[in-house]
């Protein structure tokens, strides 16, 4: 018998998937790979109680294969919550492929991941996200059905990028009115982090009202553009997160929501599109609410695009689309309402009701 001593920092190596934090009672998990295109993929099923799992394909240069799959299980996670608590009849999933998508994606990659997602038969439906985009879904579509946001042209929903937007800016006017009294925005001090699709179009919508926009992103030459195109003022200070502002908008990557940049917000609202804002949901959900930040949970406020791309499952126009995600407003102030009557935080409050529904359905399913 060999025996091996491990060092702590290896320990989570032991059970690289089951035993992972964010795996929590995934249903299946997909390892993709195809030598000729240089394709390597993870697809994480989270859960399918309320539908098949949707979730859009991201495409991202991780630092290595631990990473990569970390972000897809908590990705995968949160979509199931983002579906259930929208009221859609979806369950949650997600892709990711390992790769820089400016240099490594080619059209034989994107057709090779598309007929993996067609061998799940259903059970995965994708979409677009960070580094892939419609062009792909339409490829995608030529080997599996199972896909969304395609292009208009074909009979699908788009882009989704500024549905998702406007359902965070609902979520933001829901959240100044529950923090400052009214929802206008005019003179608001907005720093958006990311400025990708979304948080252009955030931009836009925030500039439109007045309110006074300062944009972060690791693009410089984007920075510049943006700025110059909608007038918002680039931030040049040496400490993003403690910028002296009302609200803070993370659009980029998650987790900047943590034990280092909490001590410093200044901010007294959190709003924006990024997937899993929280570095720990429970200990950082609660730190805000010590310290009075008001926090409008991810999974909610940022369900405009799946609510788009639905619309091609079930057939509801564009208008329909808009509508459903105007009411994250009217949802966003009601978990306030919840989180407080229950003191709880606000992510609690929102993931008790949308857990709720997937209980409800999962004791229907076995009747």
């Amino acid at each position: 018998m060999i025996t091996e001593s491990l060092k702590a920092s290896e320990l989570h190596k032991v059970d690289p998937v089951f035993g992972q934090v964010s795996f929590d009672n995934h249903e299946q998990i997909v390892f993709c790979n195809d030598k000729d295109t240089g394709l390597k993929a993870i697809i994480g099923i989270h859960n399918t109680v309320l539908g098949p799992a949707l979730g859009g394909t991201r495409m991202w240069k991780y630092t290595n294969e631990w990473e990569a799959l970390n972000d897809v299980l908590r990705l995968s996670r949160g979509m199931t919550y983002k579906s259930a608590i929208s009221g859609l009849n979806l369950g949650g999933g997600k892709a990711v492929i390992i790769g820089d998508s400016k240099v490594d994606k080619t059209p034989e990659m994107i057709a090779k991941f598309g007929q993996y997602v067609n061998s799940l038969s259903g059970k995965y439906i994708t979409a677009e996200d960070v580094g892939t985009t419609t062009a792909d879904m339409d490829l995608i579509r030529k080997h599996t059905e199972h896909v969304t946001g395609i292009s208009e042209a074909i009979g699908g929903s788009g882009n989704p990028s500024p549905v998702t937007a406007y359902g965070v800016y609902m979520g933001m006017k829901a959240a100044a009115k529950y923090k400052f009294g009214t929802d206008n925005l005019d003179g608001k001090r907005v720093l958006v982090q990311g400025i990708g699709h979304v948080g252009e179009t955030l931009v836009d919508y925030l500039t439109a009202e007045g309110a006074k926009v300062i944009i972060s992103d690791i693009n410089e030459e984007r920075l510049k553009e943006i700025g110059n195109k909608y007038g918002a003022k680039i931030f040049a200070g040496d400490d993003l997160y403690g910028a002296d502002v009302d609200i803070y908008a993370p659009c980029a990557l998650g987790a900047t929501i943590n034990d280092d940049t909490i001590a410093k917000l200044k901010a007294q609202v959190i709003a924006g599109a990024a997937n899993n804002q929280l570095a720990n949901e429970i200990k950082h959900g609660q730190m805000l609410k010590d310290r009075g930040i008001l926090y409008a949970p991810d999974f909610l406020i940022n369900a405009g695009g799946i609510i788009n791309v639905y619309a091609e499952i079930v057939k509801y126009d564009k208008a329909e689309a808009m509508r459903k995600t105007e009411n994250i407003y009217n949802t966003t102030l009601e978990i306030f309402d919840y989180a407080d009557a229950n003191n709880i935080t606000t992510h609690e409050a929102a993931f008790k009701i949308a857990q709720n529904r997937i209980d409800l359905r999962k004791k229907e399913l076995v009747k």
